[in-house]
């Protein structure tokens, strides 16, 4: 099973941009598009981080990259009109909460307002496009109760980051009925919700494996804080596959307009930190760990969250293809060869593409089996 036998009938040549495309997130799906024939464009006013999947990967070689702040509606309105793109995928964003009790504005401006802005242009430009707006797991309001949340639930939160993906979200559904489901309107819109989201390549500060692939890679012991909180851990590509069916879906049917979707790990995979550090462990032996108490009480990070996809596997037959062992597997693998003398981080990925879509393959996976 190639990668290019799903969604290639769909992104094939088409103009596709990305926003964020240099983050984490962002360089995963650049590379996933442009195996699959896309003329990937990008928008990002910068590298993130010192070490980067898209510097690493030679991205910048292999697509067209923009570079401009969203918080700029000019820049952003300049952008959709000049790459008129088939489909946007915005993931530009200030995505770590504990930054964001640090610079609140920034996180908002970034957030809230650059979500508006991308809105905004596609609105005014009004070429045909099809956009799937990411915001985060973190917009719902998080009381931690042992279920999954459902699109249909309450957003907002305790902290500045998820306050502005609760907003996001507010925003994306009021565009969408206010002006894209309009008869005139050539747009559409989904949002998508996920979170937690690991693999190689992420070298953000204040996560757990960013953390520990740093500290290991120097024989250093890493040091973890809040050992017992749970998260629905899962691989980057998940969310990614259930981005790229919803973008194929949205294009075809107007009654996804407007929707949200979670895209989540199954319900019995929410596990702790612990757990986490345990099983990646277990692909790089001999690596330690000291866990600590150095939460700050004035900083607060939710303690349980998981969400509800049912959603997406019923309109859309998305459902999650990893289990959490292969999940810890399929990240440190990419660390562990980048770290090796010999690395090309663009075949890396490329390789973990193609056996994640192998195993979704193998397992029946509906989205794969519909796509080939």
């Amino acid at each position: 099973m190639s990668e290019n036998q799903i969604f290639k009938d769909i992104y094939n040549g088409k103009r596709v941009l990305v926003t964020g495309n240099t983050g984490f997130k962002g360089s995963w799906l650049s590379i996933w598009l442009l195996m699959l024939g896309s003329k990937v464009h990008g928008l990002s006013n910068g590298i993130p981080t010192v070490l980067s999947h898209f510097d690493s990967a030679f991205l910048e070689r292999r697509m067209h990259s923009n570079e401009g702040d969203i918080r700029s509606l000019d820049n952003t309105i300049g952008t959709i009109e000049e790459v008129r793109p088939d489909y946007v995928f915005h993931l530009a964003a200030q995505p770590l909460v504990r930054e964001s009790y640090v610079d609140p504005v920034t996180t908002i401006e970034t957030n809230v307002m650059g979500t508006m802005n991308v809105l905004e242009s596609l609105r005014q430009v009004n070429h045909k496009c099809t956009a799937i707006m990411i915001t985060s797991d973190k917009c719902y309001d998080n009381v931690e109760w042992l279920w999954g949340y459902r699109e249909t639930d309450h957003l907002g939160g305790k902290d500045p980051y998820s306050a502005s993906k609760g907003a996001a979200e507010m925003i994306i559904k009021t565009y969408a009925d206010s002006f894209f489901k309009r008869d005139e309107s050539n747009v559409k819109v989904a949002s998508v919700r996920a979170g937690n989201v690991i693999g190689g390549g992420d070298w953000a500060k204040d996560r757990i494996v960013p953390d520990c692939m740093r500290s290991w890679s120097s024989d250093k012991t890493v040091e973890i804080r809040s050992p017992n909180a749970t998260r629905p851990w899962q691989h980057v590509l998940e969310p990614l596959s259930g981005y790229l069916l919803l973008g194929q879906m949205l294009s075809q049917d107007s009654k996804l307009n407007g929707e949200p979707f979670n895209f989540g790990p199954n319900a019995n995979q929410n596990f702790t930190v612990q757990e986490l550090v345990s099983s990646m462990q277990g692909y790089w032996p001999g690596k330690t760990v000291n866990y600590v108490d150095n939460s700050d009480p004035s900083k607060k990070e939710s303690g349980l969250l998981k969400l509800c996809c049912d959603k997406a596997l019923h309109l859309l037959g998305w459902g999650p293809t990893l289990t959490f062992d292969e999940t810890a597997r399929f990240t440190v693998e990419w660390y562990r060869d980048f770290y090796s003398d010999n690395k090309d981080v663009y075949a890396m990925s490329c390789k973990q593409i193609e056996e994640y879509v192998q195993k979704a393959y193998e397992r029946k996976q509906v989205w794969v089996h519909s796509n080939a």
